[in-house]
């Protein structure tokens, strides 16, 4: 009885890897770069698999620099290539900038206009993007304003803004009608209720993060520490790599 108690404890501790795709999904986040510190690994295994996607960055990071002499808009216009590069990398089918301020980053009804137009034009069975309930991971990081406004906006835009026809009537006017998403992948969450496994696409996240020279101060620190966060993931579900979610199925 003890070797059978052992076995249900152990079973309830490492649930399996998330094995659903969305045939279509979104990546919504603030910054240049974040898709690729975040679910890049995922995407490219989903993409892989046949999957669909876009790459939506609200700001193009033209605060993202140490110099305060720097040209923001010459840097902008720097980390929206970087980003095109590591999309290509990645397998996105497009990339969207929507050229908000960096670094002052609102969840405001222009914003969610634009992302409302976006997913009802593209139609993505899930939308990823930034956990916004998260202020603080553990006790060592701070999370940024603008990635909690990412994903606030996110969220707002999937539920209600897209599914509601009343919501910005114009662009039902353009023929961009209502369009309900199922499912929303927090990620850098605090709450991971699901891992999926990266194992066989975790390189093409590295390469798609070296895509962003002007970010990486230590790539090779940047590497290790990326590194190590997938396996820990992986270890919840007894993988060797993997990328943690909150998942949200949303409901209305």
């Amino acid at each position: 009885m003890e070797g059978a108690d052992t076995a249900l404890v152990t079973e309830a501790e490492s649930p399996a890897p998330h094995g659903e795709r969305p045939e279509r999904f979104m990546v919504i986040v603030a910054h240049p770069d974040d898709a690729d510190f975040g679910p890049a690994a995922t995407a490219a295994r989903w993409i892989g698999e046949g999957s669909a996607a876009w790459l939506v960055c609200l700001t193009s990071g033209d605060a993202g620099g140490e110099d305060p002499e720097a040209d923001p808009l010459a840097l902008a216009r720097l980390r929206e290539e970087e980003q095109r590069r590591a999309a290509a990398i990645v397998g996105y089918g497009e990339v969207h900038f929507l050229h908000q301020p960096d670094g002052a980053l609102a969840n405001d009804l222009a914003v969610r206009e634009q992302l409302v137009r976006l997913i009802r034009e593209f139609k993505p069975d899930a939308v990823l993007c930034q956990d916004p309930t998260v202020v603080f991971h553990d006790s060592r990081f701070v999370n940024h304003t603008d990635h909690r406004a990412a994903g606030m906006a996110a969220v707002d835009a999937v539920y209600p803004a897209a599914r509601n026809p009343m919501a910005f009537p114009h662009l039902a006017r353009e023929g961009l009608e209502k369009h309900v998403v199922p499912r929303l992948y927090l990620f850098g969450t605090n709450e991971p209720n699901a891992w999926v496994e990266t194992t066989a696409s975790f390189d093409k996240k590295l390469a798609a993060l070296h895509e962003h020279p002007s970010q990486l101060r230590d790539a090779e620190e940047a590497t290790e520490w990326v590194r190590k966060w997938a396996e820990e993931n992986g270890k919840r579900v007894g993988v060797a790599m993997a990328d943690a979610f909150r998942i949200i199925d949303v409901k209305g």
